[in-house]
């Protein structure tokens, strides 16, 4: 698992290199998500309960005089070129969506910014969030960047406006008809909490996550997809079809008495999954406040069923990996997480059967499937058995990081004194000496 401060190094040395040895004035870093429950039911205008993780998006650059843009991505697997030169045009004809498909984001965030016209600038992204694994790291660099541009030139600060904003971004520009879990969730994540998000009135409860005998065990199926593709848009399409059908706004006021012959038989089990998931998601926030975590689990597996059976997003992997999980003593419950088609799985458990599970992952898939392990406590990270182990503490990462206002300082005297900002800011990341250079702030972690 890369650190943050590593990711944002990586960063300036790549801005460096590709910029004449400039450096960047402003660094800036955005969470990737992991959804507990509640999949498919954003767009429904449903419930759901995602919460941020430790890998995340930076975005580092400057802004220039002229209307010039330069991007740099350092992501191996991000399609080419990885470098983009534009001009910002009045009409907007140099935002279009085109190829590279990953600037398409950035291109849809400059598109969508509250507060424009936005500045020339140059800006080089890195990210740990894996590409097409279901943790969001499209959400994930959007959100980068529009806290980027809000660097540069400020909006209004609403957050609420800037999940809105990221969202379209999504939409207009990446060509998938995303809900907003994901884009709010890297906005507004807490630190050791679930987000409650009511994807109607976009209401927001944040469900602390403390209990030191409880594990979220993320596993990657190694099964990239693409959510552009034609079956993501094709599900959203089903259930507005069946919300017309039954006379509805959208699938969050049907019930299951509603659907009895109304529509055929694709179309009902597309909207069974929906109201069912978005019940499921209503008793599992409940079942977490109480602690029942054996009652969450059971409605893991019963939103895992459903997607697979129902709304038919899972794959032969991804079951894969349920299944194995749920075959271990102390394992609550396991799910597919993401949109489908590949991507994670995410899993509930009891610490100590940490080790037996990934073991028993590892014998039934014969593969090397990359996990990160989530403790609701400060932990070491390791590795273990020959599979890479990401075990850390339930970071939010800050939205804001501008490398001249670092959150701690140091005085001559070595006390440390916090740096107040008005930015969205939950974790430390760098040391600012009196004489601007940069002391890496090293956490209660050690990293092998």
């Amino acid at each position: 698992l890369t650190d943050v401060s590593e990711l944002v190094s990586g960063a300036e040395q790549l801005y460096g290199q590709m910029f004449g040895g400039e450096a960047a004035r402003v660094a800036v870093c955005a969470p990737g998500r992991v959804n507990l429950i509640g999949e498919h039911t954003d767009y429904n205008e449903g419930f759901v309960l995602p919460m941020a993780l430790p890998l995340v998006t930076v975005v580092v650059g400057s802004e220039i005089s002229s209307q010039n843009v330069t991007l740099v991505t350092a992501a191996s697997d991000a399609d080419e070129p990885q470098r983009l030169d534009l001009c910002l045009s009045s009409d907007g004809s140099s935002l279009s969506p085109g190829l590279p498909r990953w600037a398409n984001y950035v291109k849809g965030v400059i598109q969508h910014y509250r507060a424009p016209p936005v500045p020339g600038f140059r800006a080089v992204i890195a990210t740990s969030v894996p590409l097409g694994g279901g943790l969001s790291s499209s959400a994930s660099l959007e959100v980068a960047f529009y806290t980027f541009l809000q660097q540069l030139k400020p909006d209004d600060g609403n957050q609420v406006s800037k999940a809105v904003a990221c969202q379209q971004a999504e939409h207009t520009h990446a060509g998938v008809p995303c809900g907003i879990m994901d884009q709010f969730v890297s906005v507004l994540g807490r630190e050791g909490h679930a987000l409650l998000i009511d994807c109607r009135s976009l209401d927001a409860t944040h469900i602390p996550l403390g209990d030191p005998g409880l594990v979220i065990l993320i596993t990657d199926s190694n099964v990239r997809h693409s959510l552009s593709c034609s079956e993501y848009p094709m599900r959203r399409r089903q259930c507005e079809e069946a919300a017309s059908i039954l006379g509805k706004d959208s699938l969050r006021d049907a019930t299951m008495k509603d659907l009895e012959g109304r529509m055929d038989d694709v179309i009902y089990r597309r909207a069974c999954h929906v109201i069912e998931e978005i019940e499921r998601t209503v008793q599992a926030a409940e079942a977490l406040k109480r602690g029942a975590y054996e009652e969450f689990g059971m409605l893991m597996v019963a939103s895992h069923n459903s997607l697979r059976d129902l709304y038919e997003v899972s794959c032969r992997e991804l079951d894969e990996l349920v299944s194995a999980a749920m075959e271990v003593e102390g394992v609550f419950g396991s799910r597919m997480t993401g949109g489908g088609f590949g991507g994670c799985t995410v899993t509930l458990l009891l610490t100590q059967a940490i080790e037996k599970t990934i073991h028993h992952i590892q014998v039934r898939t014969q593969t090397c499937i990359k996990i990160y392990c989530m403790y609701t406590i400060s932990i070491t990270m390791t590795i273990q058995k020959g599979i890479f182990i990401g075990i850390f503490s339930i970071y939010t990462y800050m939205e804001n990081m501008n490398l001249r206002d670092v959150w701690r300082t140091l005085n001559p005297a070595g006390r440390e004194y916090p740096f107040h900002s008005n930015a969205h800011v939950y974790s430390r990341i760098d040391y600012l000496l009196a004489d601007g250079r940069m002391l890496p702030y090293v956490r209660n972690t050690t990293y092998h």
